[in-house]
């Protein structure tokens, strides 16, 4: 019986991780030097810019991050003024975290940067192309939520 050969460069997870670290890794060089923070900051910056109060659990469930990463992320934005942590009101062991001033003014100015970003590595794609990526990762995305 012949042994199966796994061809990375042909494997589907294998190239979305691939092609994820590179997108991710070029669009932290617009931000990494300027304030300061790396690519696991700047997720939890974008989940609190978008949705203040989460928990440290909450921004893991939608980063797809795992906990020790969130909690070094939250600890080293809180370290530099980004971030404020306020124990929830009904969960004393949990603590709700939001943007500092200082952290809002990070969110709006990176979020164009981010935005435009992705609008120029679009421009590989026609509209529909993009409609089609769009509609093929949320398939996939919901084929993982039964796996």
């Amino acid at each position: 019986m012949a042994k199966p050969t796994l061809h990375l460069e042909k494997f589907l997870p294998y190239r979305l991780s691939v092609i994820t670290n590179r997108i991710s890794g070029a669009l932290s060089r617009h931000y990494a030097d300027r304030f300061g923070i790396g690519i696991p900051e700047w997720r939890v910056i974008a989940n609190l810019g978008r949705t203040p109060g989460l928990t440290a659990n909450e921004v893991v469930e939608r980063s797809a991050m795992d906990k020790v990463t969130v909690s070094r992320a939250v600890a080293a934005l809180e370290q530099k003024g980004l971030l404020e942590r306020e124990k929830d009101s009904d969960d004393k062991r949990k603590s709700r975290l939001t943007l500092s001033a200082k952290g809002q003014e990070v969110y709006v100015e990176i979020a164009p940067l981010a935005l435009g970003f992705e609008r120029d590595l679009l421009t590989v794609l026609s509209p529909d192309e993009a409609a089609l990526l769009d509609r093929v990762i949320d398939k996939l995305n919901g084929k993982m939520d039964s796996l």
